[in-house]
């Protein structure tokens, strides 16, 4: 019979990994809370203000990882509290979009700034070679799960897409995008609160 006991490093790294991300999310919930969002809402905002404003419950579900149905569950969730709506395609009427609206960029905008204060602040204490191989081995992780949840999945594609998401991604905020602005007039803002160590 094979060993299919893990080595102590990783279980070690296993537990850091599911301690981290639970962490992440409280942590998360509680910037986004205070704008009135959940993470989940957090995260379907910014991906329609990536997207020009508006985005398809499907290429939403891609961008998140996260299937379609959870996607939908969330997005009703967001049209009863007023954060998006649906709308028609102009060009193609079957086709379904997510769109913000005032009130979930006046929120999403609060929110952003917050939390990319704390992910700077909870990276600050690594290097930037630490935090290029932190990304490059939770890459490895993350293709590996991938391999696992969709047998077949075509790695070097998701790479790929991955690496032109993560630069345009970038580019988007270096041009200080944090929602949508009419008519190219004024830059997205909003006030940010200090995360405090707890």
């Amino acid at each position: 019979m094979t060993n299919v006991q893990p080595s102590l490093a990783v279980l070690k790294s296993w537990r850091q990994i599911y301690q981290t991300d639970n962490l992440l999310r409280q942590c998360q919930d509680d910037i986004c809370g205070r704008y009135g969002l959940t993470v989940e809402q957090y995260a379907v905002l910014i991906v329609l203000n990536y997207a020009g404003g508006s985005a398809r419950i499907t290429d939403i579900a891609k961008w998140l990882v996260r299937s379609t149905n959870s996607i939908t569950m969330i997005v009703d969730r967001m049209v009863k509290a007023g954060l998006v709506k649906r709308t028609r395609d102009r060009v193609d009427r079957r086709v379904v979009k997510v769109t913000a609206s005032d009130r979930g960029n006046t929120a999403v905008k609060q929110a952003h700034v917050a939390v990319l204060e704390f992910v700077r602040g909870i990276f600050q204490p690594l290097s930037s070679e630490d935090q290029s191989t932190l990304s490059d081995l939770l890459a490895t992780l993350k293709y590996e799960i991938l391999k696992y949840s969709s047998p077949g999945v075509d790695i070097k594609e998701v790479e790929k897409t991955d690496s032109k998401q993560l630069n345009s991604i970038v580019r988007w905020l270096k041009e200080g995008q944090t929602a949508p602005t009419p008519k190219g007039k004024g830059q997205a803002g909003g006030k940010s609160k200090s995360m405090r160590r707890r």
